[in-house]
């Protein structure tokens, strides 16, 4: 048989080599990235989209309709050499500016609150950066906005200083006796879910790893941290720098959401 009639649909050997490599992709691809992820609980209630773009380590939504274009945060952070150690002056030039501006909704000595989250002992380059995205519009607040729009770039870092000098706030909740952390947030916060794309919470805010300007979340109130969460998933919030936080957020569950933020709720 010579080379043109064997490469020929008249050739039935062909024909069956060709049909049967193709048919066995197709299973292997259904049962890669639709079964084997179907009959994972880690993909929960997901759409078969979802299902199949975690299955290859992807997001499943690029882009959200609802969502406007925006100029990624430019604010990346490095904590400068002695940050752990400012001047005292800065930090009593920040404590006043906290008691006559920040204590109405951060507490007074930054007591736990619900819809406001506590700043005591926050990292001072975290706080730093928010108040420029609030001040900038990276982060939209009404209320921030107004209350930090005058402010000198050393009244920000004076007010991140002093807040970063007090002793962290108590937890915001606590767990009932005998009741240890959900196991499901313990997993997305300490391994994270590699096949939804979903790195470690505890990579970027502490506990395993901390990058620059990633805030402490233990302590804040399980309300405040669900509603950033779902801001980050739906687009509200855009402040992330490289889109981090919204990558995640856009792969987790209402339920691990939820999860997550009584997790943290709990912690000190």
């Amino acid at each position: 048989m010579n080379e043109e009639r064997l490469f020929t649909l008249r050739n039935p050997w062909f024909v069956w080599s060709v049909g049967g490599t193709v048919a066995i992709a197709v299973v292997a691809i259904l049962i890669g990235f639709v079964w084997l992820p179907s009959a994972s609980s880690a993909f929960g209630d997901l759409s078969l989209w979802a299902r199949i773009c975690g299955a290859a380590g992807v997001p499943s939504s690029w882009y959200s309709g609802n969502e406007k274009s925006q100029v990624p945060s430019d604010v990346v952070v490095l904590p400068p050499a002695g940050a752990n150690h400012p001047l005292a002056d800065s930090i009593g030039r920040g404590a006043t500016l906290a008691n006559q501006h920040c204590s109405m909704c951060h507490g007074v000595l930054a007591t736990v609150q619900v819809t406001a989250p506590p700043l005591a002992g926050q990292y001072a380059d975290a706080i730093y950066k928010e108040l420029r995205d609030f001040q900038s519009g990276q982060r939209p607040s009404a209320v921030m906005q107004e209350i930090i729009a005058g402010r000198s770039d050393q009244d920000l870092h004076d007010l991140a200083a002093y807040y970063a000098s007090l002793p962290l706030a108590p937890a915001a909740e606590k767990t009932r006796a005998g009741e240890g952390p959900d196991p499901i947030a313990v997993r997305l916060v300490m391994q994270g879910d590699p096949q939804r794309n979903i790195a470690p919470c505890a990579a970027c805010h502490g506990q395993l790893d901390r990058k620059g300007a990633a805030p402490w979340l233990g302590g804040l109130s399980a309300a405040y941290l669900s509603a950033q969460l779902q801001a980050f998933a739906s687009g509200a919030r855009h402040n992330d720098i490289n889109e981090q936080m919204r990558h995640v957020a856009r792969q987790m569950t209402p339920e691990e959401m939820d999860a997550v933020s009584r997790y943290y709720a709990a912690m000190q």
